[in-house]
């Protein structure tokens, strides 16, 4: 679940719990509240999870050098010590 979908879901149960106004002469069967709260809570699950995996990700950037004109590397010509790259 990414991030879009959490807050779709979040979003999805704030309006069933707070918005839809259900008849309260009936209480029988399905309750909607309390099916808003659900959808909220995986939301926030699904947030917390997603934005943990994110934060572990692992993130590299390659800088290949190599001869003037070799197909898929680049090369780096510093013109002085500071801009060499390591």
């Amino acid at each position: 679940m990414r991030i879009g979908a959490s807050l779709f879901l979040i979003a999805l149960g704030a309006i069933l719990r707070f918005a839809v106004d259900t008849n309260k002469q009936n209480q029988h069967g399905f309750n909607v509240g309390t099916a808003g709260v659900i959808l909220m809570i995986v939301g926030a699950i699904g947030l917390v999870l997603t934005a943990i995996y994110m934060s572990t990700r692992r993130r590299t950037d390659v800088i290949q050098q190599g001869p003037m004109g070799t197909r898929g590397t680049t090369y780096i010509e510093p013109t002085s010590p500071v801009d060499r790259p390591y």
